[in-house]
């Protein structure tokens, strides 16, 4: 009668696992391990708690083996002693067994009472939803990056509870477009940015203002970017308002906006009626920065670009009539812009960027008047004629200084004397302070280095080659702070001379 029963109860472990195994889709085995851990349990309620018991299920049969496992040790440990056997009287049992080996005894099959049974059947239960959302988990995990596509289970404090089939996804508030609802029911597509797996179990967190959800829309709006002859290069967005998203190509043939933008806008259209009606800039990428920077500000015009790459800034100039189309509603074009190539945007009116040149004109003529000690018409005119410095002045022949409007030779001569002089006096009070305060040989020997850059390094307190080394380039050439912004020198060079310091470290 016993047989008979553990029989069915082995058949019905088969069964049971095949079914689960077929109707969650996971690993039958996976089941199988979940029923062995389930009788565990059970048995420990019958042969104790503290006593190692291990059951297998042959995963053929179903025939079900259940042991108890004692250690051999040399020592027993009071905490484990139910789960320990010494060497010696394991050597009774076992003349062959050794240390960390185990004595196994084979216990007698159980009966399930009707508490144990439910007790092993939650335990089932539990390790079987663990396994499906583990392999749920592993299944979202690669799709991150990709749109989700679910329908509106239920709402909670504002979050959207999406049912993905089989598995549940969460948009928060905040990654909703603003002022779009959603009501139980609706299909709803949106973008999977992240999933986590923590021990509250998986969750997968969709979005609908990601950048990322518009740049795969256009993947699966427009087939030439699916097949990756056109690459969406960035996005910008604020989201159920405006958008940038730049594009490339390398096959010349193709126009890649227009093929975004599709036969009669339909591409683009289709996209835009996903987001709420959010306006799409669609503009051409360029490793030039600055046409990139020109396409990104459309619909504006651009008439000058002054880029800083060292501080990842640049001034535009734009037409006084373009400025508000240019900054856009509440600062919008600029700012899209801005994200769109990763550039901190400064915006001058021609007007405004005339007044700087003006200032800038005055500042110099300033500064040469006063060095040179001579009338401010007389700095105006060298400074007109592109002499913004006393050491241009000073490496010019007499012959062109000549042929400045209003110069004579004496005058020529009276300047260019004068600059010489100045420059000489310079070199000595560069001498000097070097001298006094750097010692570093390094420093001085430095390939591109002179006197007038040492003798502003000695100013500030940059005293050897580490010094030197330690600092950034816009510390040295930023055109309001940097300890060298009086010296005519270029970034190129400048970044050439600080790497070259570096070599120690490296070599280090």
């Amino acid at each position: 009668m016993a047989k008979k029963k553990y029989n069915v109860i082995r058949e019905e472990m088969l069964q049971v696992a095949t079914n689960v195994a077929q109707e969650k889709n996971i690993d039958q085995d996976a089941v199988f391990s979940a029923m062995e851990q389930a009788l565990e349990k059970s048995a420990r309620v019958k042969y104790g708690q503290e006593i190692d018991i291990r059951i297998s299920i042959d995963r053929s049969t179903g025939d079900i083996k259940l042991n108890s496992y004692l250690e051999v040790v040399d020592k027993i440990d009071e905490e484990f002693q139910s789960r320990q056997i010494l060497l010696d009287d394991a050597k009774k049992i076992d003349s062959k067994i050794n240390l960390g080996e185990f004595i196994i005894k084979e216990l007698p099959p159980i009966e399930l009472g009707r508490v144990a049974a439910q007790n092993a059947k939650g335990v089932i239960i539990q390790k079987v939803r663990e396994a499906d959302k583990s392999k749920q988990y592993e299944e979202f995990k690669d799709k991150v990056g990709e749109i989700a596509v679910g329908i509106v289970k239920r709402l909670e404090f504002g979050n959207l509870i999406i049912d993905l089939g089989k598995s549940e996804a969460i948009i928060k508030r905040e990654e909703l477009i603003p002022r779009e609802t959603f009501k139980n029911g609706d299909r709803v597509r949106a973008y999977i940015y992240e999933v986590k797996n923590d021990v509250k179990g998986y969750q997968v967190f969709l979005s609908r203002t990601h950048p990322n959800f518009l740049s795969r829309l256009f993947h699966q709006e427009v087939p030439e970017i699916y097949e990756n002859v056109i690459v969406v290069k960035s996005v910008a967005r604020d989201p159920g308002s405006r958008a940038k998203i730049s594009v490339y190509t390398e096959d010349s043939t193709i126009d890649p906006v227009g093929a975004c933008v599709g036969m009669r806008g339909s591409r683009v259209q289709a996209v835009v009626n996903e987001l709420q009606g959010e306006k799409i800039d669609i503009v051409t990428w360029s490793d030039n920065q600055a046409t990139f920077l020109a396409n990104a500000l459309a619909p504006a015009e651009v008439s000058k670009i002054f880029l800083y790459e060292e501080r990842n800034k640049v001034e535009v100039v734009i037409p006084d009539e373009q400025l508000s189309l240019a900054i856009g509603r509440k600062g919008q074009n600029v700012k899209l812009a801005s994200n769109l190539t990763n550039l901190e945007i400064d915006i001058l009116t021609e007007e405004e960027e005339s007044e700087r040149r003006q200032q800038e004109f005055k500042e110099k003529s300033l500064l040469i008047s006063e060095l040179l000690d001579v009338e401010d018409v007389i700095a105006q005119l060298l400074v007109t004629d592109g002499y913004t410095s006393i050491e241009s002045i000073a490496n010019e022949t007499l012959e062109n200084i000549e042929k400045i409007e209003g110069f004579d030779s004496d005058l020529a001569s009276e300047i260019l004397e004068r600059s010489k002089n100045y420059i000489k006096d310079q070199e000595e009070a560069n001498i000097k302070i070097i001298e006094e305060k750097i010692k570093d040989d390094n420093l001085k020997n430095l390939e591109g280095m002179d006197n007038k850059i040492l003798a502003e390094l000695a100013k500030s307190n940059i005293f050897t080659l580490n010094d030197f080394a330690d600092l950034a380039t816009f510390e040295l050439i930023d055109k309001d702070e940097g300890i060298l912004k009086d010296l005519d020198i270029e970034e190129e060079d400048i970044n050439k001379m600080i790497m070259k310091a570096r070599e120690n470290w490296f070599n280090e």
